[in-house]
Formats: C-alpha cells, structure tokens, sequence
C-alpha cells in the first residue's frame, strides 16, 4: 500500500519555481547557467511524468485483474463455472458525458510496449451494432492458456460496445478442475458446450478461439452449428475431420529444439503410465509463445499459465460438411510465430481453405500481447463482413 500511495501523491513545483525566478532576474547570475538548470528541470519533470504514468497505468491494470478475480470467485461461489467477463467494464453507447465512466485508461498516453491508444477511434467509425448479425464474441484460449490472456482484447472490444465472454476451459485460469483427470476433448470444452447450450433460440456468437483452442472451436461448431454465426482461428490448430490435434503439430517440419526443450511431460500415475499432461518450461516461453510481447504479460502469463491435459490433444475430431462445415471460418496467421511457424499454418489452410485469411505482421503466437491493436482490428473486420 506504502508504493501505491506514493505513486499518487501530488507533486511539490510551488517552492522550486520561486527560486528559478530569483536566478533569473539576479544580475549577478549568468543567464546562461538559469536556462541550463531550467532546462535540466524541464527535461527531469517530462522524465517523471512518463514514468509516473507508466506506472499508474500498470498499478491500474493489477488493480483491475484483482478485483475481477474476487467478483468472479464470488459470483461462482468458488466453483469452476465458465469465466464470464461480458459483464466487466460497460461504457454507454449514448447520453450525456457526466453519465458516463471515465474513459482514463484509453484516454492516457501510453508507453511503446503497450500501444492501446483510443481503438474507438481508429476501427469503429460508421460501424452500427444493429446492422450485424451478432456483436457477442466468445473468446476461448490455448494450451496452457486462460481466459485472462484476453484481458487487452476484452477492453478493447468493449470500448466498441461488443459483448465479449472469455471461457476458461477445464482446468484452466480459474476452473478447479485437476488436469490429471481430463481423460478426453468433450470434458476438456465442457465450459464451452455448456455456455452454446444455455443461449436462447435465435442468439449467435462468433468464436474465437487460439492455438489448441481451434481444435476446441472446433468441435463447438460440429454441435452447435446453429448458434455460431463465425468462427475465427487465431494461430489455432484447425483440423481436418479424422485428424487430431497432436497430428497438426507433428506435420511441422522438424520440430524445433526449443519446443522440444520446452516440453515437460507429467506421469503422476507412474512412468510406465502414459502421461496425463504438458508443462512448458517457463524459462523459455519468452522465446517460444512471446518473442514480440511486452516484458509484463509474460510476467503475467510466466504465473498464470498452467499444463495442458494431454488426452484432448491425442483425440480425432469427426467433422461434417453439414454441420462444421456450415460455419463460416477465417484465419488470422501469425508471421512472427515460433511455436506455430506460418509454414505450418498455411499448411492447414490449404487443407481446409477457410473464406479469408487475414495476416498478422510483427505477431508473435500471442498476438492478444504482441499486436492487440491489430487483431481488434482485424475481429472488427470480421465481425462486419457479410454474406
């Protein structure tokens, strides 16, 4: 508390500005030496401003994510119920300026590495809500991901007046559910299949879903048809009927000595057991999922991120024509991708042509950290095109 209540104390320019004066007007002082330390104070104050900002800017966002966390764990009573953050920070679309929350945290300078600057501004112009099919995005994570990945896409969403859910899938963000015990793909997307199964008649969502979460999507789309009105890979694994996900990932030529390195395989039933799930090594998820990411989200992700259950990845998918095949697909490639080289995702859309590839330069495998801007933009898009 110490920290954060200096962060915020008011700065003291009443009693140092008295004696600039005196400088300047005392003819025995060289003008010289009175710009010099004007000037050195100048460029000091410009010094602490930005990093004053900085730092309130992240304080904010940890303040923020805590309390989320607290609601969220009340809210399900400390249950692992889908993580539902539709419901977060609501803007109003219109009335007066008092009426409306403070919009400080789009509104502020921001330093490179966090390049959130009034995304209202750039991709929502002349864009009306009314006149698409659905405004309510689902957001489903990767491997070893949660739904606290999305945070930047989420707010940014949700200064356009989107409605956004982001799931954590079993045994994932804040699902209590043991990853040891998830023995196949349906009880891994359970939260998933659950939140499809609970929309109205008529209601549709478009999915978004990263890295493994394509597979996951995936088998969403061949049950629920119906109710997904889009569906977009993110550097996602997207399948093939009879494929699973561990057979993608396998088609890579020459797996990487990194990946390899990175993989930690878990045998809580013995070593003649198969294992039960992947951990990655934290010591190289900068390398191998961050490589273009700011230094504190993969702070953030180096203690959030937990092992991936093993027996989804081995599972085959069976998908329809009729049913898969009806969603309309796109898929945003990453071409700054270590773990899922574009090599690999061209691979898939070739196999399975989605309607439009959208490609993503200076992205990294988490382009919701690496280039949150331009995803937003590009889901903007997607969220737009028509039949």
């Amino acid at each position: 508390m110490g920290n954060l209540c200096s962060l915020f104390a008011p700065p003291k320019p009443v009693k140092k500005r008295r004696p600039i004066t005196k400088r300047l007007t005392n003819p025995q002082a060289g003008a010289g030496s009175g710009s010099v330390n004007r000037w050195n104070r100048v460029r000091s104050s410009s010094s602490r401003k930005e990093k004053f900002d900085d730092a309130v800017i992240q304080e904010q966002a940890l303040a923020a994510a805590a309390i989320l966390f607290r609601q969220q764990q009340q809210q399900n009573g400390g249950g692992s119920l889908p993580f539902d953050r539709s419901t977060s920070l609501r803007y109003p679309a219109s009335g007066s300026k008092k009426s409306q929350l403070p919009r400080s945290s789009s509104s502020r300078s921001r330093s490179s590495t966090d390049p959130l600057l009034q995304p209202h501004q750039l991709v929502n112009q002349g864009l009306n809500l009314g006149d698409l099919e659905t405004n309510h995005l689902v957001l489903i994570h990767g491997g070893g991901f949660g739904a606290w990945c999305w945070y930047k896409t989420i707010a940014l969403l949700e200064e356009d007046c989107f409605k956004v859910t982001a799931i954590d899938l079993a045994g994932c963000g804040i699902n209590s559910c043991d990853v040891n015990g998830i023995t196949s793909l349906s009880q891994y997307v359970k939260p998933l299949t659950d939140f499809l199964e609970k929309l109205l008649d008529g209601e549709k969502v478009i999915l978004v879903g990263h890295d493994f979460g394509g597979a996951c999507i995936s088998y969403a789309m061949e049950l629920f048809p119906s109710k997904i009105s889009k569906a977009v890979f993110v550097a996602a694994a997207m399948l093939t009927t009879g494929q699973s996900a561990l057979d993608v990932f396998s088609q890579q030529e020459g797996q990487s000595d990194l990946m390899r390195k990175a993989q930690i395989f878990r045998y809580p039933n013995g070593n003649g057991r198969p294992p039960t799930a992947i951990d990655l090594d934290k010591s190289l998820l900068k390398d191998l999922l961050f490589n273009q990411s700011p230094s504190k989200d993969i702070a953030l992700a180096c203690v959030s991120m937990k092992p991936i259950p093993f027996a989804p990845i081995l599972e085959k998918l069976s998908l329809s024509d009729g049913r898969y095949g009806s969603v309309r697909r796109f898929y945003v490639e990453t071409l700054e991708d270590y773990a899922m080289p574009v090599t690999l995702q061209e691979k898939m859309i070739n196999s399975s042509p989605p309607e439009k590839v959208f490609r993503l330069k200076g992205g990294d495998h988490s382009p919701f950290f690496s280039k949150p801007q331009a995803l937003h933009k590009i889901l903007i898009e997607i969220t737009k095109i028509s039949d």
